[in-house]
């Protein structure tokens, strides 16, 4: 694999309570401080940033797993709630939810789906990287069929 370049631009504006912008290519967002440390909370956090790079990192390999085994897809949705403790340890609960197409799914999709769930978690880079990091990820998705 060719190594890959990302660049960021960062702007920060005032002291503690002042606020920031992250700028890529196709990401621009205001960043903060959280108001429980001083800041002005106007913005996203780090554990924000960090929380979204792993949901999106799962999302996209799951849609493109399922892509790949041409399973017809409705919709994909998920929740991701993150917890960090006072010691610094942080976990990350995944929740998504497949409705797959019932005119075009077979009970063998249905079956890997629920498989690439998993799969698609083993082969999310930013979730391997923050497992090793000791960063605890659990999974609780369902598949079911379009009613």
């Amino acid at each position: 694999m060719a190594n890959e370049k990302i660049t960021l631009n960062t702007v920060w504006v005032g002291n503690a309570k002042g606020n920031g912008t992250i700028k890529s290519d196709n990401l621009q967002t205001q960043i903060a401080i959280p108001s429980s440390k001083g800041g002005s909370g106007q913005g996203v956090e780090p554990k924000q940033l960090l929380m979204s790079s792993a949901a999106s990192c799962y999302l996209m390999t799951l849609v493109f797993m399922l892509d790949q085994s041409r399973i017809s897809v409705e919709e994909l949705s998920m929740e991701t709630e993150g917890t960090a403790t006072s010691d610094g340890q942080i976990s990350i609960i995944h929740r998504p939810h497949i409705i797959l197409k019932k005119s075009e799914s077979t009970s063998q999709d249905k079956t890997m789906a629920e498989s690439l769930l998993h799969k698609a978690e083993e082969n999310c880079h930013i979730g391997q990287l923050l497992m090793k990091a000791d960063v605890q990820i659990t999974l609780e998705g369902n598949v079911s069929l379009e009613v």
